[in-house]
């Protein structure tokens, strides 16, 4: 029994630990090349907390289990929503002040709309593919923009804003002028951490399924979802304690963005397959649910009361019973 968990907990240590590294090396160097530390916060921090479920996807896709692939971006979708939101505003009511981030917030439910759509109808091929890290990109670059020139933020901003507060250590602009081998060697150990992660986390999660004839899909939905989606559990609620209850909305707003265009979009390129018939009949159509429904929470009253966090919470505890063999 050891040998079947061992290499998914120790797969999952490893993704959050290489993260964590990863991002660190990376706004090292990006400093010392210059770099803005707004555009920093904006890319390379933002995208620390999403790069275990890109690593593991992508893997899972090449190893042939697009159940764990595509399960792994749904549910972690899912859980960003139901689970993270629900904790975090459970311990403090969020607070949604930001018209930018009302915007995102529909760009990620157009998102969620979108992927569920097109897996219902197509393969996710290399053009699909392309297409979705284009449009993460076109994200970007606006959300880039509309930073340099206005003060109300946005879910992008908040993304790397939440792991800044969680983590000092990756805030820019607060390292001396030093060499660039040092920063190189972290980002490129934490690549390393992050890619043995997943490979351990793939290969636990498979064996796990096979023994226990579990679906793949049902791995990739649960263990393996809330396993890669930690970073972002634990940034929104180190902000919702500390009272920074907008960066907590903003980091699972811009998360679950990430996750479908960023991480669907390369998994896509990379190893290209079919989203699983269980996901698309069921998962993906819940997913773009509970993404309407965070919508409609956050436009009544622009906060996610106490009340909601239980219904969020209670809802992904009736999930998983109903998904789960």
């Amino acid at each position: 029994m050891p040998d079947l968990w061992l290499p998914l907990l120790g797969g999952l240590v490893l993704l959050i630990l290489g993260g964590d590294l990863l991002v660190r090396g990376a706004v090292q160097v990006a400093e010392r090349l210059g770099v803005s530390p707004l555009v920093i916060g904006l890319t390379l921090v933002g995208f620390g907390t999403s790069m275990p479920e890109l690593v593991t996807s992508v893997q899972a896709a090449l190893a042939g289990s697009a159940g764990i692939a595509y399960g792994n971006i749904v549910g972690s979708n899912i859980a960003n929503i139901l689970l993270i939101v629900g904790v975090s505003s459970i311990l403090f009511p969020i607070a949604i002040a930001s018209s930018a981030l009302r915007r995102d917030a529909m760009v990620m439910l157009a998102v969620a709309t979108v992927f569920a759509a097109v897996a219902f109808v197509m393969p996710m091929g290399r053009m699909l593919g392309a297409v979705f890290v284009l449009a993460l990109a076109c994200y970007i670059y606006l959300a880039l923009r509309q930073e340099r020139t206005s003060s109300d933020h946005g879910a992008v901003y908040d993304k790397g804003a939440a792991l800044e507060a969680t983590d000092p250590g990756v805030t820019p602009g607060r390292q001396p002028a030093r060499g660039l081998l040092l920063p190189v060697l972290l980002a490129v150990g934490g690549l390393v951490l992050v890619i043995l992660g997943g490979s351990f986390l793939v290969k636990g999660a498979v064996g796990i399924a096979q023994i226990f004839g579990i679906p793949e899909t049902v791995i990739g939905l649960t263990i393996v979802a809330i396993g890669t989606s930690m970073p972002e559990l634990v940034t929104s609620v180190v902000a919702a304690v500390k009272r920074q209850s907008d960066v907590a909305f903003g980091n699972i707003v811009g998360s679950n963005i990430y996750n479908i265009l960023g991480i669907g979009g390369t998994t896509a390129l990379i190893a290209p397959t079919r989203v699983p018939d269980a996901i698309v009949r069921f998962d993906n159509l819940l997913m773009v649910g509970v993404t309407l429904l965070l919508v409609i929470f956050a436009a009544t009253g622009l906060r996610i009361a106490r009340w909601e966090g239980v219904a969020l919470l209670a809802g992904y505890c009736a999930y998983v019973f109903v998904i789960w063999p």
